[in-house]
C-alpha cells in the first residue's frame, strides 16, 4: 500500500529527521518548517513510529489543496477517500493550525472539516449519524499559506514520549532535542560522552540508546496500531527486527553528572526503564569543577538559561565558571545548548558553529566548540569582531 506521510519535529531538526528518513529507505517530497512529506508504505509508517528518534508524531497524509474559504475547505476535504481508513463504527475527532491564511478561525476550520468527513462517509456508508465508539482515528489539519493539508495521526501519545522517563526534573529537555544534541556530537565507540548537566540523564540516555542500536519507540505502543488496515503482525515483525539489532556488547561510555543527588536517582532509574543502564557512570559533580581524563571525549549538555533554574545573575556566573573549567578540557569537543544570546562573551570564547534550535518553545543556539583554541584570540580565546545574536 503506497502511502504518502508527514513526519513533524521542533524546529531545527529538520535536516537531522530527514537522514533519518532516508536511513528508512523513504523517499522525501517536501521538506518545510517542522514537518517533511515522505512516501512509503504500511511497513515504513510502522518503522518511522518505532524508529525515527528526533520526530514528533507520523502521519498518514490524505491529501493538500487551496483553501481561500470555507466553501473550499468543505469541498476539498470531502474529495479526498476518508472511507479508506474510517469504518462506520469509527471515531474521527478532529483539531488542528492555521497559520498566515486567510482562513484562520481554528473552531470554524475543525466544524467545517468534521462535516465534511461525515459528508463524505455518509454517501459512502449510507447512513446520517455515525456512534464513534469504536477505532480512533485522530484528524488533523494544517492550513498555511491557504493551502490545507489533511493528515491522521498514526502515533497518539508524541513520540518524544519514548516511555523511559514517566518523571522528569524541573527543567525537562524533549527526549527528541536530547537525541538531536548527541547526533550533532557525533558520538563514537572510542570517545567519552559527558554531560554534566544531567538532570533526568535524557541527553545521556539518547545517547547511549543510539550507539546500542535501540530503536526509540520499544517501550511504548501508537495508535495506529488499533488500525485494522496497519495489521498487528506488522508491529510485531517490526519490533523483532528491532530487538534483533540491539548491540549488547558496546564498548561506548557515557558519564552523566549533576550536584542534585534526587535527581540523580531518577536518571538512573530512567537509565535502567531504558535499557542503557550499563553504559552510563551516573555521579555526583559541580560542573564547574569536572576535570579531564587522559582519553578522547565529548560534552554535551543543557545548563539552565535562567527561566526556570537559576536566577539570570546566578546564569551568568555559571557560564563564566563553565568557560574557565571547559577550556581545560581541550582538545575535548564542546557542546552548549542554551537561550542565552550573550553565552559566548560570558563563556569567553566564540564558537567554531552555531545552531538554532527550539528547547519547546524556548529558542535556543547550540554553541559547538570542535577546533583548537587560537592562541591569538586573547583571553580565554575569544576572537573579533563582536558576537552576532544568531548564526546559521
Amino acid at each position: 500500500m503506497k502511502l504518502q506521510m508527514v513526519a513533524t519535529c521542533l524546529f531545527g531538526l529538520e535536516k537531522i529527521l530527514g537522514e533519518e528518513i532516508d536511513r528508512l529507505g523513504c523517499r522525501r517530497l517536501e521538506t518545510m518548517d517542522g514537518r517533511i512529506i515522505f512516501e512509503g508504505d504500511e511497513h515504513s509508517l510502522v518503522a518511522a513510529n518505532l524508529r525515527l528518534r528526533c520526530a514528533e508524531r507520523v502521519y498518514i497524509r490524505m491529501g493538500a489543496f487551496t483553501a481561500d474559504s470555507f466553501e473550499e475547505l468543505f469541498e476539498g476535504t470531502k474529495a479526498l477517500p476518508w472511507e479508506r481508513w474510517i469504518g462506520k463504527q469509527d471515531a474521527f475527532p478532529v483539531k488542528g493550525h492555521a497559520i498566515r491564511s486567510k482562513l484562520f478561525s481554528v473552531p470554524d476550520c475543525q466544524s467545517i472539516v468534521k462535516k465534511a468527513i461525515v459528508s463524505r462517509l455518509s454517501e459512502h456508508y449510507g447512513m446520517s449519524w455515525f456512534p464513534e465508539d469504536d477505532v480512533k482515528y485522530q484528524v488533523e489539519f494544517f492550513i498555511f499559506k491557504d493551502i490545507a493539508t489533511l493528515m491522521i495521526d498514526t502515533s497518539g501519545v508524541a513520540l518524544h514520549k519514548r516511555g523511559y522517563r514517566p518523571v522528569a526534573g524541573e527543567a525537562p529537555l524533549r527526549e527528541t532535542l536530547g537525541a538531536a544534541l548527541a547526533t550533532i556530537a557525533r558520538p563514537r565507540e572510542d570517545v567519552l560522552f559527558w554531560d554534566p548537566f544531567c538532570g533526568s540523564g535524557t541527553i545521556a540516555i539518547e545517547a547511549a540508546m543510539m550507539m546500542t542500536g535501540r530503536a526509540p519507540g520499544l517501550l511504548r505502543r501508537f495508535a495506529g496500531e488499533c488500525f485494522p488496515q496497519l495489521p498487528s503482525h506488522l508491529w510485531e515483525e517490526e519490533r523483532e527486527r528491532a530487538r534483533a539489532e540491539i548491540v549488547t556488547d558496546s564498548s561506548f561510555e557515557v558519564y552523566a553528572s549533576d550536584i542534585d543527588s534526587k535527581v540523580l536517582e531518577t536518571a538512573k532509574e530512567n537509565a535502567a526503564r531504558a535499557g542503557v543502564a550499563g553504559q552510563i557512570k551516573f555521579f555526583i559533580k559541580d560542573a564547574t569543577r569536572i576535570r579531564k581524563e587522559d582519553r578522547r571525549g565529548t560534552i554535551v549538555c543543557n545548563p539552565p538559561y535562567g527561566e526556570r533554574l537559576m536566577t539570570p545573575a546566578q546564569v551568568e556566573d555559571l557560564y563564566r565558571s563553565m568557560g574557565k573549567t571547559f577550556a581545560a578540557l581541550e582538545p575535548w569537543q564542546i557542546y552548549v545548548l542554551t537561550s542565552a544570546e550573550n553565552f559566548e562573551r560570558l563563556y569567553g570564547r566564540r564558537a567554531d558553529k552555531v545552531r538554532k534550535l527550539y528547547n519547546g518553545m524556548i529558542p535556543c543556539q547550540l554553541y559547538q566548540y570542535f577546533r583548537p583554541r587560537d592562541p591569538r584570540g586573547g583571553e580565554h580565546g575569544v576572537r573579533k569582531p563582536s558576537y552576532p545574536s544568531v548564526r546559521r
